[in-house]
């Protein structure tokens, strides 16, 4: 609220506010479809694979990023019926742990997109030895450690989200992340051209690499989308903290409640293409729907 009131102090850009019932819309059809992969993964065992297991930590992730922003909209009418405090002790820490939440669901999906990746990496490059190499009890171990790690931080980030050494390296992190992956994605790309060259004479292995370079363009979307969700967010994270009195970066931060409405549409989004690109997982939707009804 101080920083929205400062902002209209020193810029002319008027203040952008998204109505609460689009909020509470967006952010309940984006909790239920992931669920809906979440219950699809669980429900078909053709999809008990390490692959599907780092999806369901997308939609884990995806979950939270919709669920904060609803807590987050609920507890901001609770303060103007008078029932929360602005400045209060227990809204400090209700505080910290919305942005713990916030967190977790930023770096979650990030590390779940670069578990993706790698996984694609290896069934397109290591078909022969993929199971060998990925196993289920491997994967559990990755998510295990990716979800250790993304806890652990998000906690030390939100408790010490006010000292520029906390906020610099969470800031640094999402590029440099979203550039290894980048880089994972032309490396793949680059070399899947000439590998199916070389393997263009077997019928099978072709359709296996078509199967695989499918996933990786699936992918590929996930990223971009997630790019275009998350960043103008994270910029206005950064222009928060370093530049809170330019009148262009106050300006920017007017859209504050546009780019919280991009956080929750990305949860929405993710769902229709894994449907979209996926025809087993379109078909075990009809099914669950089929014996609700």
């Amino acid at each position: 609220k101080n920083m929205s009131d400062l902002s209209l102090n020193i810029t002319d850009c008027i203040q952008v506010v998204v109505p609460e019932e689009v909020f509470f819309t967006v952010a309940a059809a984006g909790i239920l479809e992931n669920l809906l992969i979440l219950i699809a993964v669980v429900r078909n065992k053709n999809f008990h694979s390490p692959m599907y297991f780092f999806i369901c930590s997308l939609a884990i992730s995806d979950m939270l990023g919709s669920l904060y922003k609803t807590l987050e909209n609920i507890f901001i009418i609770l303060c103007k019926l008078g029932y929360l405090t602005r400045h209060g002790d227990f809204e400090k820490k209700l505080d910290d742990a919305m942005d713990s939440m916030f967190i977790l669901s930023l770096l979650g999906s990030i590390f779940s997109l670069l578990a993706i990746a790698a996984d694609r990496y290896i069934t397109i490059f290591y078909a022969l030895r993929y199971h060998n190499i990925m196993t289920l009890r491997r994967a559990l171990i990755i998510l295990a450690i990716i979800w250790t790690f993304c806890a652990g931080s998000s906690i030390a980030i939100a408790l010490f989200s006010y000292e520029a050494a906390t906020v610099i390296p969470f800031t640094i992190l999402f590029p440099l992340m979203m550039f290894f992956i980048l880089c994972l994605y032309v490396h793949m790309f680059l070399l899947a051209r000439s590998h199916a060259k070389k393997i263009a004479s077997l019928p099978t292995s072709t359709v296996h690499q078509r199967t695989n370079m499918k996933g990786a363009i699936t992918l590929t979307i996930f990223l971009g989308v997630f790019l275009c969700c998350w960043a103008p967010f994270v910029l206005h994270i950064l222009l928060a903290r370093f530049c809170p009195h330019n009148p262009y970066c106050a300006c920017y931060m007017s859209i504050f409640h546009v780019n919280g409405t991009l956080i929750m549409c990305n949860s929405i989004i993710d769902p229709m293409i894994f449907a979209f690109r996926s025809p087993e997982l379109r078909s075990t939707f009809k099914k669950m729907f089929y014996c609700s009804r």
